[in-house]
């Protein structure tokens, strides 16, 4: 097992593809813990004082072969509702921010590149996150800014409206927003297939 204390976007970042497992419980977040990741996030946005926010721990089993050419797959343990979570949010900012500029280091091309997708892949390996069958299919309709299946996450779709018009009511300042988001930290937790 390796631990170590990372920002959430560097994890996603650094990360080929994190894989939810089909024994895990789907996509089950609602509003109140949305808010609460939210109101977190803009708490850390405005005080210049607080450094960071400890979000928890992201664990998962390492790829088979982690090897710099190989495309790594990596399947989550536990951290499936924080990082479907804070996806949906990552879009829903992509969406509002009209300009190739950056704002605390982040803009749309950015979000989408680095956090959200894969550019250079294809097919399932394209997303940085993939869920069970039904949260999948809603998800990446929403990342790629597709028609929702008719058979959707309906949690996905109601959070996913939450979190664009949380992004709306800051009305095109979105410098707290992208501060909070970097500031959040989680321990990345990796387990050893062969060994743990």
């Amino acid at each position: 097992m390796k631990a170590t204390e990372t920002k959430l976007l560097t994890l996603l970042q650094k990360s080929d593809q994190f894989t939810i497992p089909i024994y895990q419980r789907t996509y089950s977040w609602r509003q109140p813990q949305c808010l609460t990741l939210w109101n977190d996030i803009i708490r850390c946005g405005r005080d210049d004082f607080i450094h960071s926010h400890f979000l928890g721990s992201i664990v998962y089993v390492e790829a088979e072969q982690q090897q710099v050419s190989v495309f790594n797959k990596n399947l989550v343990i536990d951290g499936q509702q924080r990082l479907t979570s804070l996806l949906l949010l990552l879009e829903a900012l992509a969406r509002q921010m009209v300009t190739e500029d950056l704002i605390e280091g982040l803009n749309a091309n950015k979000i989408r590149g680095s956090y959200l997708t894969n550019p250079h892949e294809k097919g399932n390996d394209k997303f940085k996150l993939r869920l069970t069958e039904r949260d999948e299919r809603t998800l990446n309709a929403i990342i790629e800014d597709q028609e929702i299946p008719e058979e959707h996450s309906l949690n996905i779709v109601e959070n996913f409206e939450i979190f664009q018009n949380l992004i709306l009511e800051e009305k095109g300042d979105f410098s707290n927003v992208c501060r909070g988001l970097g500031k959040l930290m989680v321990v990345d937790i990796a387990l050893d297939r062969n060994v743990d």
